[in-house]
């Protein structure tokens, strides 16, 4: 895993990029939350979404938005800022020494917001992961249609993101024509994951490979998946 760091709209930006050993292998973006809350690319959730896609085989790029951690500028915290920062950073990922043309963007809490917003602009991502997307906070209509399959994750016990309001989300999404949409709770989680982050990644190492390979479905399919113990990741 490799320091970066690329020129964003309010200055340098800085990131972690693991580039795989398969020139062919897909990328991810991967967006941490709110940097006004103390989100940054080292939240632990963040990070655990990071190298599950490290795992699958993915070249990764994680970064801090405008003034967080050593990125410069200052925060924005509006989403538009963190917008524009993520559009750049997608950019440079993908002007990394790559033969792919397979794109994903994975975001966590206020980053599944932007991710959203990514995705509606950039048509050539190909899949997203959705964890614990504030839904009782921001708008996600934008995603009418839909423009690709993807996997959301919400916990069941969290006090911050309404579940409910998730799982609608997630039904909307997978109506729409052409895409596979996985909704995956996880009843025991907080919005911290705090107990449930070793349970979190084996959803995502699991279900993104299956997503990838099955066809565009119409319907949502919510996972019913083992208990696993709650070992810290």
């Amino acid at each position: 895993m490799a320091e970066v760091f690329f020129n964003g709209p309010a200055g340098r930006l800085e990131g972690r990029f693991h580039r795989s050993e398969n020139p062919r292998a897909p990328l991810v973006l991967v967006l941490h939350p709110h940097p006004a809350q103390g989100g940054t690319m080292n939240n632990r959730v963040t990070y655990a979404i990071f190298q599950a896609f490290v795992n699958m085989g993915f070249s990764v790029l994680r970064f801090n938005y405008r003034g967080v951690g050593n990125s410069q500028g200052e925060i924005d915290g509006t989403g538009v800022g963190e917008l524009a920062d993520a559009i750049v950073a997608l950019d440079y990922l993908q002007n990394m020494d790559s033969e792919t043309n397979v794109c994903w963007i994975a975001g966590y809490s206020f980053g599944a917001w932007v991710a959203a917003q990514v995705l509606m602009r950039r048509p050539e991502i190909s899949g997203f992961v959705f964890v614990s997307p504030p839904t009782n906070m921001y708008q996600f209509d934008f995603l009418s249609p839909c423009p690709a399959s993807g996997l959301i994750i919400q916990g069941g016990r969290d006090t911050i993101v309404s579940e409910t309001s998730v799982e609608m989300l997630a039904e909307q999404l997978a109506g729409h024509r052409f895409v596979h949409v996985e909704y995956c709770p996880i009843p025991s989680a907080d919005h911290l994951y705090s107990k449930n982050l070793k349970e979190m990644y084996d959803i995502i190492v699991r279900m993104v490979p299956d997503i990838k390979s099955r066809k565009p479905k119409k319907t949502l399919k919510k996972v019913k998946h083992p208990e696993i113990p709650n070992d810290d990741y």
